[in-house]
C-alpha cells in the first residue's frame, strides 16, 4: 500500500484537481484506492459523493481505531474501487500549528490499522491524502503517514514560493519525524502553454527544483471543472481536452506507483517496481487524442 500526500502550502493551486486525477487514473488501472480529504474545505468528499457517514476524518485523527475507520470510510459515487475517508469542517479545529509528535502519528495509527486488517477482501493499493494549503496538525499528519509527496503549483510568482515551503516542510518532517519521506515531483497545474509568464516561471521552477519538476503539466482545461460538477473521473469525461489531462495523470500514477520503494505500509514480500520515472502512461489506457503538454526548459 502505498500512501501519497499532494501538498501545495499555497492555496488555489488545485490540489484537490490533482489528487481526485490521480484516482480517476488508479480507477482506470484497476488499482483500489482511498482518498483521504484533509482539507476543511472539504472539496475532494464533494465530487466523490460518498453516502453519508456517521464519523469522519476528525474522528479518526482523534481515535485511530477501526471501528473508527470503518464509520468513516465510504465508496465513492465513481466506483466500489475508490472510497473515501470523509472530511468535514471540523477538521479545522484539529488543525493546530504546534501539535505534538503523538498526534501527528495518531493518522499514521490509524493506516497501519487498515493495513493489518483491510475493511474489504481486496486492500488497498494506493492512499492519496489531499491536504489544507497550511503547515498545521493535518498537514503534517499527512506527511508523518505518507511514503511520498507530490508538490502541485501553478506557474506564478507566489505559488512558485509556496512550492519551495512545502519542500522545506517535507525535508524538516523527514529529519525529524519520518526518515522514509521523500518528494516524488513537483507537478505544474493550470499551465497555459502559450504564456511568456508561465514559461518563465517554470524556468524559474527548474532552476530552483531540478529534475523534480516533472516533464509534462496540467494544462488549463474547462475540461477539468466540468467533470468535478459532474462528480465524474476525467478519465470518463469524453472531450480531447479531457483526454490530454488523463494521459497526464497516467503518468503522474506510473510515478508514484514505479518509484523505488511501494513503502511501508505494504504486503510482506512485494517488491518494488520497474524505473523511477515511466516512458510512458499505463498500458491499460487506451490511446488519446493528444499528448499531455510538456513543460518547457527555457523562460523563452
Amino acid at each position: 500500500m502505498h500512501t501519497v500526500a499532494v501538498l501545495s502550502l499555497k492555496g488555489g493551486v488545485g490540489k484537490t484537481t490533482v489528487a481526485l486525477g490521480i484516482a480517476s487514473a488508479a480507477l482506470r488501472r484497476g488499482t483500489r484506492t482511498l482518498v483521504v480529504d484533509l482539507d476543511p474545505q472539504g472539496n475532494a468528499t464533494t465530487s466523490l459523493d460518498p453516502p453519508f457517514t456517521d464519523a469522519t476524518l476528525a474522528d479518526v485523527l482523534e481515535t485511530p481505531t477501526r471501528e473508527t475507520l470503518e464509520r468513516a470510510i465510504a465508496p465513492s459515487v465513481w466506483s466500489e474501487d475508490v472510497d473515501v475517508l470523509v472530511g468535514t469542517e471540523e477538521l479545522e479545529l484539529l488543525n493546530d500549528p504546534d501539535a505534538d509528535s503523538r498526534r501527528l502519528a495518531n493518522f499514521s495509527r490509524a493506516l497501519d490499522e487498515l493495513h493489518r486488517t483491510p475493511l474489504r477482501e481486496t486492500p488497498y493499493e494506493l492512499v492519496i491524502l489531499d491536504c489544507p494549503p497550511s503547515l498545521g496538525r493535518l498537514t503534517k499528519s499527512a506527511l508523518v503517514a505518507a511514503d511520498s509527496a507530490l508538490i502541485v503549483t501553478e506557474p506564478t510568482m507566489y505559488a512558485v514560493a509556496g512550492a519551495g515551503r512545502a519542500l522545506e516542510a517535507i525535508e524538516k518532517i523527514r529529519k525529524e519525524l519520518n526518515p522514509d519521506l521523500r518528494p516524488i515531483g513537483v507537478l505544474v497545474n493550470k499551465l497555459r502553454v502559450r504564456s511568456y509568464e508561465h514559461q518563465f516561471r517554470i524556468a524559474e521552477l527548474r532552476e530552483n527544483f531540478g529534475s523534480l519538476v516533472m516533464p509534462t503539466a496540467i494544462t488549463d482545461r474547462l475540461a477539468v471543472q466540468q467533470a468535478q460538477g459532474a462528480c465524474s473521473p476525467i478519465h470518463e469525461w469524453h472531450s480531447p481536452g479531457a483526454q490530454e489531462i488523463a494521459l497526464t495523470f497516467n503518468m503522474v500514477l506510473a510515478k508514484i506507483l514505479r518509484s523505488n520503494r511501494a513503502g511501508r505500509h505494504r504486503i510482506a514480500g512485494e517488491d518494488a517496481e520497474g524505473p523511477d520515472w515511466p516512458e510512458g502512461p499505463a498500458p491499460e489506457t487506451p490511446e488519446a487524442p493528444d499528448t499531455p503538454a510538456e513543460v518547457s526548459e527555457s523562460a523563452g
